[in-house]
């Protein structure tokens, strides 16, 4: 029942909601002010009807109980994040909580506006990045900005699923322009030039090489070749699918195996004999490799092993490429280039989006042409100025100039 006193010439209605798991009772409160004019007679009815009004909304859980963002949000991680989200993406969340808890996380959920969070998105454009790298002069990325805001969004989200919030005040905040990078890939005689320079790598390197000429030929993600097993290859007819990837968390305690990012990156892809035949070798030393271990190896059925058995660690590959880039004079660039390397040869060689997309795991075939646009529009030039050298066209009896 709701309590209705009067404060000067307003009127305070008050409905209890319960109690929370502290045991406090919850309070909501609402303020309603006649209009100027109106009879004793008409405030008195008036005022019922918003009693009433309020009363419903609060049990409904549309009226918001009195709890702080951060405490809400620790709510969310525990109801929705642990049920529906996958450990690397949680332990994303978990980073960026301690930078908006440090900035909202006080506010009560349902006075958080708009305004707010703008603040919030300036504040973080002239923040400098926690790992001191000097890219965009340590600024934080609109990418990163971007999760920021998604992270908060998903929360309130779920605060009107659960009919505490009517309204996401994160729809009118304005995020920034994208930044414009240039993508560094490999070029073709760069990658032509290191598959040769891999073959006089000692058989000790054997399995980072492979690795990276995997990279080259299939696309596929670091996490997907680290969860490569050998069952996942046909060698008959040459064809290797993805099934897992194999990932490093902090929030989970170190290295695991997941389901592959999305329901399309379950692939199968066709290998070039070339790389079969590096399969088959590097199968014949990871079986010295398992002699020599003994008792100590442990059979996972990994292709990417330690000297154990055990599926590689995430930053082996790169340490290796690194080091392998500073003895040969190789330019060197991230690991996800290659995937780079790999989609811009298809596109180059007109294969359609849609296969892309299949080729790369891509959710879908959006995916694939918001990433590599430019890519697709510069084979389409090309596609253009060959169609105009090859037709000689002609108006009027005379050759167009």
């Amino acid at each position: 029942m709701a309590n209705i006193r009067k404060r000067g010439n307003t009127y305070q209605i008050r409905v209890s909601c319960g109690y929370d798991t502290q045991g406090n009772q919850v309070v909501q409160t609402m303020t309603w002010k006649p209009t100027e004019g109106m009879t004793p007679r008409q405030i008195e009815k008036e005022l019922q009807r918003q009693a009433v009004m309020f009363e419903e909304e609060c049990m409904q859980g549309q009226i918001t109980a009195n709890i702080k963002f951060e405490d809400f949000a620790e709510q969310w991680f525990t109801e929705y994040a642990q049920i529906r989200l996958k450990p690397k993406s949680i332990e994303g969340y978990r980073w960026m909580s301690k930078r908006i808890y440090k900035a909202i996380g006080h506010l009560r959920l349902d006075k958080i506006t708009a305004r707010h969070l703008q603040k919030f998105i300036v504040s973080m454009t002239e923040e400098k990045r926690c790992d001191g790298r000097n890219k965009r002069n340590g600024r934080l990325s609109a990418k990163t900005i971007k999760e920021h805001i998604s992270m908060i969004s998903a929360i309130f989200d779920y605060a009107i699923k659960m009919q505490i919030l009517q309204y996401n005040p994160c729809r009118g905040v304005s995020l920034p322009k994208p930044d414009k990078e240039k993508r560094e890939i490999y070029t073709l005689e760069e990658v032509q030039k290191m598959l040769t320079l891999f073959e006089q790598e000692p058989e000790s390197r054997f399995k980072y090489t492979l690795f990276y000429t995997m990279a080259v030929y299939t696309g596929f993600r670091r996490g997907e070749l680290l969860g490569l097993e050998w069952k996942d290859f046909d060698f008959e007819n040459q064809m290797v699918t993805v099934n897992r990837t194999s990932i490093y968390s902090r929030y989970k305690g170190g290295t695991y195996t997941e389901t592959p990012k999305t329901e399309t990156s379950y692939r199968t892809l066709k290998l070039p004999k070339e790389v079969i035949e590096l399969l088959l070798r590097w199968r014949d030393i990871q079986s010295a490799q398992r002699e020599k271990a003994g008792d100590k190896w442990i059979d996972t059925d990994r292709i990417f092993t330690k000297w154990n058995g055990l599926t590689l660690d995430g930053n082996a590959p790169g340490q290796f490429f690194k080091s392998f880039c500073e003895r040969t004079g190789m330019r060197y660039v991230c690991n996800h280039s290659f995937r780079h390397f790999n989609a811009s040869v298809l596109i180059n060689n007109g294969v359609d989006v849609k296969t892309v997309q299949s080729c790369l795991g891509h959710s879908a075939p959006t995916t694939t042409l918001s990433i590599y646009c430019h890519t697709f529009q510069a084979a389409q030039i090309r596609a253009m100025d060959c169609m105009a050298e090859t037709i000689s066209f002609k108006q009027g009896g005379k050759s167009a100039s």
